[in-house]
């Protein structure tokens, strides 16, 4: 039995919501996985009378697709969709069988209104946190257009091919064979890669707001629900709904929840927004910011939003290191997702840059994958917290350095090396090694903003206690902005302090 008596249990209550019969084209070999996969397959058949089983020559073995009977609706997994990805074996089931999926009607029509024919693949690992969501996109195109076809490919049942790829990153996905995206993408974000998304004359021509929030993350969502619960005409445009909360694994310090994951949390965070009715405009990318008579928003497709006042939330990325060979290497044995990249990794040596906690808490996850982890510091002593540098320095396959400045990541076709300077001596050093994984902080998404608004010498948006900045009607909240500390509960606190500062100012004004 592949499948516990608990898992077992919740998915039969799901595999009791299909409305049709499924049939599964099952490709399958003498190896462990083909037989864990056939296991899967039997298990599945045996919980409903509306899957079939079929074995069949498929591309990759092993792999089964998922089908209605009758027609190939182009959705495969190549490997056991388990881990991460077993709700992407669910969905694929449920929607195959005719289950409508729980998306926008409008998402909808422009997946199927998509002309031509279109192979995607995506490369993934069991323990990525974010390939679900491209895996669960890309299914759902294929199940809703017949031009478009979708395999998952697990890299650890194809270590031949990933290396054959120079797949160093997941989820990786190619297009008709060629580099498509890499890295968590929305349906709505590929759709966008498409060229399938709004004009800009259907957002100029919006009503004018009386909130427009800025940046989708915890500070813009919590500032958004504030504002609409006043009664007040309220919208968010966000580059990606949810921010760097996306690409956050465990969340263990969200007050009274003991545990979630990031991609969670932020589906919790829209639900939430969607309730009050707030306009929201996912996948826009603000590029200047100026008050006239209304405060208007150019955004990087031309359009102009004006808005009575605007809450500014767009947060903060992972910082560079910005020396020769990051830029180049990026998805190439340069990786800032130790989670998601880490088991490309398995048996070879890396480094992490970095030692706080995000880059302690790395490397303490990496040591435990792959064959050897060297941590550089920048500064005379790592920064983390004592218990993780306790546990940290108590493992076999580490090595720390301190007092060192990284000065190069080499490589040809992908990284081979890293290259750093004793701060104390001058001496340069080397270390083969085949991965590097960025961890050294935060930079806020502040640029765009130029000389409009006040910002600190790091970017920050300089807020007083309301929230405000030092442009009438223009408030701030978040990662972006000078607040002392950068974590989910308090970007919370701030959306609402700003958006109960910005309806104080609007019922003065």
């Amino acid at each position: 039995m592949l499948l516990d008596a608990d898992i077992k249990a919740q998915l039969a209550q799901y595999l009791q919501m299909m409305e049709g019969d499924v049939l599964l084209k099952v490709s399958a070999g003498s190896d462990d996985v083909s037989r864990d996969m056939l296991a899967l397959v039997d298990e599945l058949a045996t919980m409903s009378s509306r899957i079939k089983v079929e074995h069949a020559e498929l591309d990759r073995t092993p792999s089964f697709s998922v089908n209605r009977i009758g027609e190939d609706t182009g959705v495969t997994f190549a490997g056991i969709p388990l881990g991460h990805e077993f709700t992407s074996l669910v969905l694929a089931l449920l929607q195959v069988s005719g289950r409508a999926p729980k998306v926008d009607q409008r998402v909808i029509d422009q997946v199927k209104a998509i002309k031509g024919e279109y192979s995607f693949e995506t490369y993934v690992s069991l323990s990525c946190h974010n390939c679900p969501d491209v895996v669960q996109a890309l299914n759902l195109m294929s199940i809703q257009n017949q031009g478009i076809s979708h395999t998952m490919i697990d890299g650890a049942a194809f270590k031949d091919e990933v290396e054959s790829k120079q797949i160093m990153a997941v989820p990786t996905v190619l297009l008709n064979g060629e580099p498509f995206g890499s890295g968590r993408m929305s349906l709505e974000e590929i759709l966008a890669k498409m060229g399938s998304g709004p004009e800009a004359s259907e957002l100029t021509d919006k009503e004018p707001y009386d909130v427009l929030v800025i940046g989708g993350g915890p500070a813009g969502s919590s500032a958004a629900i504030y504002a609409a619960r006043k009664g007040i005409r309220t919208g968010i445009v966000a580059e990606r709904f949810g921010g760097q909360v996306m690409d956050t694994l465990g969340i263990e310090n969200f007050i009274s929840v003991k545990h979630t994951e990031g991609p969670k949390l932020v589906a919790s965070l829209e639900e939430h927004v969607k309730e009050y009715g707030v306009d929201i405009m996912n996948l826009q990318r603000a590029k200047r910011l100026e008050k006239k008579d209304m405060i208007e928003l150019e955004l990087e497709n031309g359009a102009i939003l004006k808005s009575k006042t605007v809450i500014i939330s767009t947060g903060a990325r992972w910082r560079n290191i910005n020396v020769p060979g990051e830029a180049e290497f990026k998805n190439k044995g340069v990786a800032y997702c130790p989670h998601c990249d880490g088991p490309l990794f398995e048996g070879k040596d890396v480094a992490v840059i970095g030692g706080g906690n995000s880059g302690v808490e790395a490397a303490i996850d990496l040591a435990g994958i792959v064959k050897h982890v060297t941590v550089i510091e920048f500064n005379p002593e790592l920064k983390a917290d004592q218990v993780l540098q306790d546990r940290l320095y108590s493992l076999p396959n580490v090595t720390v350095v301190t007092n060192a400045q990284t000065s190069e990541i080499t490589g040809t076709d992908k990284v081979n090396g890293i290259t750093y300077i004793d701060r104390a001596s001058g001496e340069e050093h080397h270390v083969e090694l085949q991965g590097v994984f960025v961890q050294i902080g935060l930079v806020p998404n502040t640029e765009w903003l130029g000389d409009t608004i006040e910002r600190t010498r790091f970017g920050e948006i300089v807020v007083d206690k309301l929230g405000a900045t030092d442009l009438p009607g223009v408030f701030a909240a978040g990662d972006c902005t000078d607040s002392a500390y950068k974590q989910i509960i308090i970007s919370m606190g701030s959306g609402a302090t700003a958006a109960l500062g910005a309806f104080d100012y609007l019922i003065r004004n």
